[in-house]
């Protein structure tokens, strides 16, 4: 045995039995590897157990829980260079879904046993650390709908329960995007940016697909006029995710940038990672490959922009003295 690591494990994620899973993990990983594990409680987060594994000096961090504890345990291995084990054990487990990570237990410590490592981007959201995503608007209403007892009885259908009861609150609001480049202007019922998402976050997927290592963030507007558009727009999403192809519809628009700085009117709520964080503005960077993850190869796919057909759109380019220029005809973008 040559490898230690630190094994920070969530004991309510999911709904499995966590001795038992602890169990099979201990039987996968504990020939290979001497553990040194540390339980999340309410009163003791995963960042906290991982930074104090760094300042002892661990090898290996590996996490084994939810996306949020996923996200916040690999906070302090952030431009570190210690290797990132991955055990998904929670209601969605899309980070691990979005870099090709099984999300059974076995399949994942194989990973880490026998995976190569990769260094993927991360993010930084009110300087807060992100995986994912960050989303405004309605997915944050809908994560906060999704409640505890929710996700413990009915799983990842508790989102799109979530989702349909959020439908009839939706509203739409006026938003403002800066990147290095340019400020977009218009309104939306949702805005989400992404560095790694799977198919089934359906609101980050406006683009052809999410490539975690290319130093980008993705951004999706999702602009419906009413109900039976959002659900149009939520459906068409999902279809072009599922078949890895980019949106086509006026109501939806995408862009990419090394950072984003959005603020809306009126304020609206953000959920990062599947936490809710707080309200915009936000802030979100991306970190390029700030993170080594043991994590198998995966194909990746091309991304474009789109932003014609938004409503109320409203776009002033930047010009290398830092002056703007404002172009209201959409017919006008392009770089």
């Amino acid at each position: 045995m040559n490898r230690s690591a630190c094994l920070i494990f969530n004991p309510v994620a999911g709904q499995g039995n966590p001795e038992q899973e602890l169990i099979e993990i201990r039987a996968l990983l504990e020939p290979t590897i001497e553990l040194d594990i540390h339980f999340t409680t309410e009163e003791i987060d995963a960042d906290e157990l991982a930074y104090a594994a760094v300042e002892r000096g661990v090898s290996e961090i590996i996490a084994s829980g939810g996306d949020g504890t996923l996200s916040a345990a690999a906070a302090a291995a952030i431009n570190s260079n210690i290797p990132f084990g991955i055990i998904s054990r929670g209601t969605a487990n899309a980070f691990a879904t979005a870099l090709g990570i099984p999300d059974t237990i076995e399949a994942a410590c194989q990973t880490i046993l026998q995976g190569v490592t990769r260094n993927v981007d991360v993010a930084y959201c009110n300087d807060r650390p992100m995986i994912l995503l960050a989303g405004v608007g309605f997915e944050a209403e809908t994560v906060e709908k999704a409640n505890r007892e929710a996700k413990n009885r009915f799983g990842i259908i508790a989102y799109i329960l979530a989702g349909f009861q959020q439908l009839r609150e939706l509203q739409s609001f006026d938003v403002e995007i800066e990147t290095d480049e340019k400020i977009i202007k218009t309104t939306a019922a949702a805005v989400t940016v992404a560095n790694a998402a799977p198919a089934t976050s359906v609101l980050a997927h406006g683009p052809a697909g999410i490539i975690y290592d290319d130093g980008l963030l993705d951004l999706t507007i999702v602009a419906p006029v009413n109900k039976a558009g959002a659900i149009a727009a939520t459906y068409h999403l999902f279809q072009s995710a599922s078949a890895g192809n980019a949106t086509d519809r006026d109501d939806i628009g995408y862009l990419r940038a090394k950072q984003f700085k959005i603020t809306t009117d009126p304020v609206q709520k953000v959920v990062v990672d599947g936490e809710i964080v707080g309200t915009t503005p936000i802030e979100v960077k991306c970190v390029p490959a700030g993170l080594k993850v043991f994590v198998p190869t995966i194909e990746e796919a091309e991304v474009a922009e789109k932003l014609d057909g938004l409503p109320n759109l409203v776009i002033e380019w930047k010009n290398p003295e830092g002056n703007q220029e404002e172009e209201e005809d959409t017919a006008a973008l392009k770089e």
